[in-house]
């Protein structure tokens, strides 16, 4: 299947792969049960609240790509896209770019968590100014959602090694 093209951002090709629809569909469907089931939010809220908070998942994989464009850009081997897939977003580099250093590659694959910790910390000062509004809320715990996204799975979870993921990066070029 080939990519949908979404535009440009910071001159990066943004692309989406046609799973990113679906992944957030499915995204939309889980965190509307969640929200209907474990916070117990009436129907119309748990639906609104799960869409406002899938609209906003992307943005999470953006800051993270735009960070490793930055790091990327920091060491001359600039991205040259991003494309959606699933409910993520992959750094896509050119083709024809030569061997590099390992040393680069840990740095390219550090931008990302990077990234990701300054934008949780920003929701997480969020959290802390809505609170006197009132905790359990809708909007409290979409950015709490926002927050753990971009805290738990783009920020540590990179660094697991899954195979696709910063930290599988990271690990082979450690090694050697």
């Amino acid at each position: 299947m080939s990519s949908i093209p979404i535009g440009n951002l910071f001159g990066l090709k943004i692309t989406a792969h046609p799973t990113a629809l679906i992944g957030h569909g499915v995204l939309w469907v889980v965190l509307s049960a969640v929200a209907l089931l474990a916070l117990h939010f009436s129907p119309a809220e748990a639906i609104f609240g799960a869409l406002l908070a899938t609209a906003l998942n992307p943005t999470s994989e953006v800051v993270h790509n735009l960070g490793h464009a930055a790091a990327a850009r920091s060491v001359g081997h600039p991205m040259i896209g991003m494309r959606f897939w699933w409910v993520l977003a992959a750094s896509i580099y050119p083709k024809n770019e030569p061997p590099l250093p390992g040393r680069m590659h840990i740095i390219r694959a550090l931008g990302g968590p990077a990234a990701s910790l300054l934008y949780a910390l920003f929701w997480g000062a969020l959290l802390l100014i809505l609170r006197p509004l009132g905790e359990g809320g809708l909007i409290w715990w979409v950015v709490v959602y926002m927050f753990l996204n971009n805290l738990v799975v783009l920020c540590l979870g990179a660094f697991l090694p899954l195979g696709f993921t910063d930290g599988s990066t990271i690990l082979r070029y450690w090694r050697g």
